[in-house]
């Protein structure tokens, strides 16, 4: 059962959602020495089990359940002075998480299983057109995270093929909370940049399945699917991020980096959005294997 919900105070919610929304460049850090030992364990099992020849969603899913029990750190996207490709596994925040078992999945589906290889996917993920160059290049909000991936032909919104809900929702979160996150703070620059990028996703439109039809496509949703939990908080579309786990008994659950309880499935996808306040329901993007792009 999901762990219930208990309300953040704002101060923190406004820190965390900076933390969430930062995901940060040049050269990668590796935090902990044994990401790299991590890294080509799972490589290791990937080749011995021959998870090359399933579905990308398959692997995903065997990726992500690899890091069960990894512990949730909030901050470390967000460490370094200097924009750093932040590419550790030993712990996660909810969006690096993602980045991270997508990344490792993606280079098994492509054969190369290689740690260059890694981090080239994640920086292409991570930065919207798959470019580094700075803090405002990256895709802050997951609605842009989805469609600048989904432009480059390594994701697909599956949202609208559900019957999703359109979500009238202005993106200016980051430019009414400059004092949440440290880089635009006290620069006024990147500050600029930040509401720049802010106006020019006033056309995005953002669909969403309601907390309240989640299991209605359930049928729909596949392993390893990219889950975002949409919020009804001003200025904001996101406040969590997963991935479908389908443990084959007909529920959808979501395979996550819990902030209380570390990496983690949460069985039932519909009953833990309904468990926390802060989420109204559901955008779903489906990794595009780089074997057969869609």
């Amino acid at each position: 059962m999901s762990a219930p919900f208990r309300p953040l105070p704002i101060p923190v919610l406004l820190s965390f959602l900076a933390l969430v929304m930062t995901v940060g460049s040049v050269g990668a850090q590796e935090r902990d020495p044994g990401t790299r030992e991590a890294f080509d364990a799972v490589m290791g099992v990937a080749r011995e089990e021959r998870w090359q020849e399933e579905s990308l969603g398959s692997i995903v899913q065997r990726v992500g359940l690899r890091f069960l029990g990894r512990p949730y750190a909030a901050g470390l996207l967000d460490e370094p002075e200097e924009e750093t490709l932040v590419a550790g596994l030993d712990r996660f925040d909810c969006v690096l998480y993602v980045e991270s078992v997508l990344a490792i999945a993606r280079g098994i589906a492509a054969g190369d299983p290689t740690w260059d290889g890694y981090l080239d996917r994640i920086r292409e993920q991570r930065y919207r057109g798959g470019t580094l160059d700075g803090y405002c290049s990256r895709l802050h909000y997951f609605s842009e995270w989805i469609a600048d991936n989904e432009r480059r032909g390594l994701v697909r919104n599956v949202t609208p093929e559900l019957g999703g809900t359109v979500l009238e929702k202005r993106l200016d979160f980051m430019g009414r909370n400059r004092s949440s996150y440290r880089q635009i703070a006290r620069n006024d620059s990147l500050f600029a940049g930040i509401l720049a990028m802010e106006r020019s996703l006033a056309g995005l439109r953002i669909v969403y399945v309601p907390e309240s039809s989640i299991r209605d496509v359930y049928p729909s949703l596949r392993a390893g699917d990219i889950v975002a939990l949409a919020t009804g908080i001003r200025g904001l579309d996101v406040v969590h991020t997963g991935l479908v786990y389908d443990g084959g008994d007909g529920r959808k659950g979501l395979l996550h980096a819990s902030v209380d309880r570390g990496v983690v499935v949460s069985p039932d996808l519909q009953s833990y959005v309904e468990n926390n306040r802060s989420q109204i329901g559901i955008v779903v993007a489906r990794p595009i294997d780089p074997r057969r792009r869609e």
